[in-house]
């Protein structure tokens, strides 16, 4: 059984949701970025969703973009991420982990060397955000032969029959896409929203784990509340950490404050 299996089996005895933090490896620097992702760990985050900066990140919006330029300004790349999630591995060999990475940084690597040096690093499963399901076949290969589950994204817009097709192939857990449009925090969910989870949840029994616009406690109570196993929150994250550059201790303690009432509110 893998993390995330024996995770989410955990959290269902217990009753509750996941919280699943997202950051950008390296955001605001490599030291920083290990000690923000051990606050998380330490103050309630289930699971990690951790990005690879990329020059050109078209599901995301002007946060998680701007995380990704502080990163690359640090000169962050896939060699030093692989590197810093060895250094998480070191802090919890439990923990799942997901990337959230772009199809090119996969196809420059060579997409069986990725995966291979993802499953080595410590990765449980990544989802390639700008590749269908129509085009992952060589994903598809790789991450069966790695060991590592293969996340795919449902959203507002996927037709009944084009969601039966990814369920199909989707591993691990299904990403739920909240709202239309890129990432970013939000002031209120739509009912759209709730209708998704229901809908995806008559299609399979996997982890469904919503994200997009997931930022505030309500946001996670609702979603939970809907049938979702799980919580994505990236945006909200990437605020704290834009807004305390240069303020370390304050940084964490916000962090360790804002994860520690995001997972309470997925407890059932």
């Amino acid at each position: 059984m893998n993390r995330f299996a024996q995770k989410f089996g955990e959290l269902r005895k217990k009753k509750s949701g996941a919280f699943i933090p997202f950051v950008v490896l390296g955001d605001p620097d490599e030291k920083t970025s290990l000690k923000i992702i051990k606050a998380l760990m330490d103050s309630g985050a289930d699971a990690l969703e951790l990005g690879f900066a990329f020059s050109d990140p078209i599901a995301d919006g002007k946060t998680v973009q701007e995380a990704d330029q502080r990163a690359l300004a640090k000169s962050m790349d896939t060699d030093k991420d692989f590197a810093l999630i060895k250094g998480i591995r070191a802090l919890d060999g439990k923990i799942p982990i997901s990337l959230l990475v772009y199809y090119n940084l996969i196809f420059q690597r060579g997409v069986e060397k990725f995966y291979s040096d993802a499953k080595g690093a410590g990765v449980d499963a990544i989802l390639a955000a700008d590749c269908p399901v129509e085009e992952a076949g060589e994903l598809l290969a790789a991450a069966r032969k790695s060991g590592i589950d293969q996340v795919f994204i449902v959203s507002p817009t996927t037709t009944k029959e084009r969601m039966r097709k990814i369920l199909q192939k989707c591993s691990g857990y299904v990403y739920l896409v909240s709202v239309l449009g890129v990432t970013g925090a939000r002031s209120g969910l739509q009912e759209s929203t709730i209708e998704l989870v229901k809908g995806a949840r008559r299609g399979t029994k996997l982890p469904l784990c919503v994200g997009f616009g997931i930022s505030k406690p309500e946001h996670a109570r609702q979603v939970i509340a809907a049938g979702a196993d799980g919580v994505i929150v990236g945006s909200a994250v990437i605020n704290i950490i834009k807004a305390n550059i240069g303020n370390e201790k304050k940084l964490l303690a916000e962090i360790r404050k804002f994860a520690a009432e995001m997972k309470e509110a997925t407890i059932k």
